[in-house]
């Protein structure tokens, strides 16, 4: 059974920073690309960043404008998202996900149907 467990986000003031982590069971966590994806209410699912099962290769959604980071503990089966410079305008649900296939990596399609394991999702709420 594929489990994806999320941290507990939080609520930060604007310009504050937050570290989301999500820990993966019952799977090789090493053989496998992550992403984190975000959903604000009434919207889809919108794709962050995409890290290879090395850590080696990364995508960033070009807004966040190197505010986030991504990287991956092989050893712990653990993914995170750094999140400095914080706005309101990223208020959200944070989800982390596994790529459904094993080795694969891009950066040109990275929508929700390429992703079959999901975290239960953690709120970030940004005040201004």
């Amino acid at each position: 059974q594929v489990q994806l467990v999320e941290s507990r986000g939080g609520s930060v003031q604007a310009g504050g920073s937050l570290r989301l982590s999500c820990t993966v069971s019952g799977l090789p966590f090493d053989l496998y690309t992550m992403a984190w994806f975000r959903q604000f209410p009434g919207k889809d699912r919108e794709c962050l960043t995409v890290i290879d099962r090395y850590g080696a290769r990364t995508y960033y959604e070009r807004s966040l404008k190197g505010r986030f980071t991504t990287s991956r503990d092989n050893a712990k089966n653990t993914v995170y998202l750094q999140m400095n410079s914080l706005k309101p305008e990223d208020t959200a649900m944070y989800y982390c996900a596994v790529r459904n296939e094993r080795y694969y990596y891009t950066e040109y399609d990275n929508s929700r149907i390429r992703y079959n394991y999901w975290g239960q999702g953690t709120q970030v709420t940004v005040s201004s």
